[in-house]
């Protein structure tokens, strides 16, 4: 049993950690200094130890085994995607969708939890292990084997106490990287979310009451949740290739410095719809408490959730939710996902079964990755040539970026569609709409690609999002808003998805104590 775990623990600390040791190299400065070269057997130690305790007789093989093919996957994403597996990525996986998680099988994928996780797999299974015939004696086997490690990892710690304190102390995120850390956080994930009680509900915003507009008019507004779109890819933002086309002349305001909660959509819907800061987000509050849309309801305004991205992570649990069929026999869905267009058929009749105030929130899967191309029609290619692959690793930067480029584009038509939309119902509604996008996504600079990098060394292209507002003057006159204001401080001010709850409050005209003014955008642009 000592040689298999000695084994397990080499496999783990010279293959699966691959990424850390690289990591290591590359912060040394790429010097194969003695401390760089230590890094791997000071896992190797530790792992050692951990496994001596992890694989006891019976049922070492199925825990070998359950490690062995996760952590290849896990290798996967560390190797091609950079991919840390803290809690908020187990979050994120284990509410990802099947069609999502069908978007990342691909040859690459496929190979590595084959080479390194099958095969290895299968010698495993096969592999006969001889005990001592004294439970004693195996024991102390046992014992022996963790002494010997004990002692191999501190001779490495005295030489390198220094080293390791330094590297560790600046890049705190190290600890992440570790294969298998998925396995701890998903315990972590699972005790906090099936096995903690939950916490008392709170009900937020009873006081509610909606403004009556000086046009005697009904309000109509549609929130458009974005999904991986990036600030710095929209023409309106300072992009030099025109990302938004379709939109151009429509009076669109952009804020063009705004921060989001999360580099995920697991944690970035729900915080942002709630009445909690990123700084001080907890996931068990928002899930037992209001969020901005039961707040508006509570004014007797009429709601409703349209999803194409695989849930609402909890927003939408109080009223309606209508989410897309991919299999529908429609030219927009192919079976597995839909294009966004969806979302608009059969918008005119449901708002015709909600007469009144109308808040409508229509949740895209946008930009979603790493099939940027199948997010779009190929009719509407607008840069080439475009990566349509599932291995984007296979594709240039310049394809890349091109295909998500082409997602945004089509993310400013299906803007724009509904602008053309709403503007018909003007007759009888106030009507107005905002688009803001959950979190941002590498495209490959610094090595990174795709999102939900931890939020404390995650890059501006993780953290960075679009926030549009298309307010008519109808609109502005009837709420009493002060467009030129707005306008203003988009250009001007730095804003975060802190404001969200209580800008959308304010910006729909509802009165309420549980509205923050020093957060609430349209508070300074209100015409007194």
């Amino acid at each position: 049993m000592n040689l298999f775990i000695s084994l397990l623990a080499f496999y783990y600390a010279f293959v699966f950690n691959i990424p850390v040791t690289t990591k290591i190299y590359q912060l040394s400065h790429y010097q194969m200094t003695p401390f760089v070269m230590s890094t791997p057997f000071l896992l190797f130690f530790c792992f050692i130890i951990v496994f001596s305790f992890i694989c006891q007789p019976f049922f070492y093989k199925p825990v070998s085994i359950l490690l062995v093919t996760t952590s290849s996957l896990a290798l996967y994403a560390s190797m091609k995607y950079r991919v840390m597996f803290d809690y908020s990525m187990i979050e994120n996986i284990f509410e990802t969708n099947t069609s999502e998680a069908g978007s990342y099988l691909n040859i690459s994928s496929i190979f590595y939890f084959s080479f390194f996780g099958v095969l290895p797999s299968i010698l495993i299974l096969f592999t006969d292990i001889t005990y001592s015939t004294s439970v004693l004696k195996e024991a102390l086997k046992r014992v022996v084997l963790i002494l010997v490690a004990l002692i191999g990892a501190c001779l490495i710690a005295i030489f390198f106490y220094k080293d390791y304190a330094s590297v560790g102390r600046n890049n705190s995120y190290l600890n992440k990287m570790i294969n298998p850390a998925h396995v701890y956080n998903t315990f972590k994930y699972i005790n906090r979310t099936y096995l903690t009680s939950p916490e008392p509900y709170q009900t937020i915003g009873k006081d509610a009451k909606l403004k009556p507009s000086d046009n005697k008019k009904d309000t109509l507004f549609v929130v458009v949740l974005g999904e991986t779109a990036r600030s710095m890819n929209f023409y309106y933002n300072g992009y030099k290739r025109n990302t938004n086309p379709y939109t151009t002349d429509m009076g669109l305001i952009s804020f063009k410095q705004v921060s989001s909660c999360g580099t995920a959509t697991a944690v970035s819907v729900p915080c942002m719809f709630s009445n909690m800061n990123r700084s001080d987000y907890k996931k068990s509050k928002a899930s037992n408490q209001d969020n901005v849309m039961d707040v508006i309801g509570h004014a007797g305004v009429n709601l409703l959730w349209k999803d194409n991205d695989g849930g609402d992570k909890g927003v939408a649990t109080h009223f309606v939710k209508i989410a897309t069929d991919p299999t529908q026999n429609s030219p927009l869905c192919d079976g597995d996902t839909c294009h966004d267009e969806v979302l608009l058929a059969g918008l005119d009749k449901e708002i015709s079964e909600r007469p009144g105030n109308t808040l409508i929130t229509l949740h895209m899967i946008g930009s979603h990755g790493p099939t940027y191309f199948q997010r779009y029609p190929k009719s509407m290619t607008l840069f080439s040539p475009a990566c349509e692959s599932k291995d984007i690793e296979k594709c240039t930067d310049a394809e890349i970026r091109n295909t998500y480029d082409n997602t945004i584009a089509y993310t400013d038509y299906f803007i724009s569609e509904l602008i053309k939309k709403l503007e018909t119902y003007q007759s009888k509604y106030n009507v107005a709409m905002m688009y803001i996008s959950d979190h941002g996504e590498s495209l490959g600079e610094n090595g990174l690609y795709l999102h939900g990098t931890p939020y404390t060394i995650a890059p501006s292209e993780q953290t960075t999002v679009p926030w549009l507002m298309w307010i008519p003057d109808q609109y502005a006159d009837a709420k009493g808003i002060d467009k030129n204001c707005l306008a203003g401080l988009a250009k001007s001010r730095h804003f975060s998805q802190d404001n969200f709850f209580h800008t959308l409050i304010g910006l729909f005209g509802v009165i309420t104590s549980a509205k923050n003014p020093s957060l609430d955008i349209t508070e300074s642009c209100i015409i007194s």
